[in-house]
């Protein structure tokens, strides 16, 4: 691939700003400006338990615990775009790209942002937590992406039993036959696919990414 393609790099940087900035300022625009106006805006919110399992936890514990959960709810739902044929089309939009690199985390379809979003985030405010530690979740778990996408070798060791790695991540990408095509869904642990048997993670890199 020519990593300075013209055409390339225009696509990148679109998926960059807009799912990286316009994306969220436009939803937290649009929840915003309903929540102000209808009253029907803020039925949920009044759903939600006022005193929730973490609330009296530490700092840290709520991190931790949000960490975990979020990972696996966004492993269920991974699992559900891939093997949904219309969630497929758009998760495809992610598995576009041809070659790995950090850049490549923010290249997805808007709509599985929105599928996301709801299938994650509304379980977890059940949780009852406070919100920067779901903050720092969402930080860490971003910066991870990254880490995934990024066109590094690195395997962890005995820790990619647990965490992902860029390359078991790079096999999630592969469009080859090996290991199958459902496969590596975890997000910052690879810890579910290794208990629900979608790991794949051989001594070889990976090397076929489009589909």
């Amino acid at each position: 691939m020519d990593l300075f393609d013209p055409r390339k790099l225009a696509v990148d940087a679109f998926y960059l700003v807009f799912n990286g900035r316009l994306y969220g300022m436009l939803v937290a625009g649009i929840v915003g400006w309903t929540a102000a106006r209808a009253d029907s805006g803020l039925a949920l919110v009044s759903l939600l338990p006022e005193q929730g399992a973490l609330a009296a936890q530490p700092f840290l514990v709520q991190a931790l615990a949000y960490l975990v959960v979020r990972d696996f709810l966004e492993w269920c739902v991974h699992n559900l775009l891939h093997r949904v044929p219309f969630l497929w089309q758009f998760r495809k939009v992610h598995h576009s790209i041809h070659e790995m690199d950090w850049i490549g985390h923010f290249r997805f379809h808007w709509i599985e942002s929105v599928v996301y979003r709801s299938l994650t985030y509304v379980p977890l405010l059940w949780l009852g937590g406070g919100y920067e530690p779901l903050l720092l979740c969402w930080v860490f778990a971003t910066i991870w992406g990254h880490f995934n996408h990024a066109n590094v070798d690195l395997s962890l060791g005995p820790l990619g039993y647990v965490f992902n790695s860029p390359r078991m991540h790079l096999w999630h990408h592969d469009a080859s036959d090996e290991g199958g095509l459902a496969k590596n869904f975890g997000l910052v642990f690879s810890l579910w696919d290794h208990l629900f048997g979608t790991a794949y993670w051989p001594r070889a890199r990976a090397h076929r990414l489009s589909r």
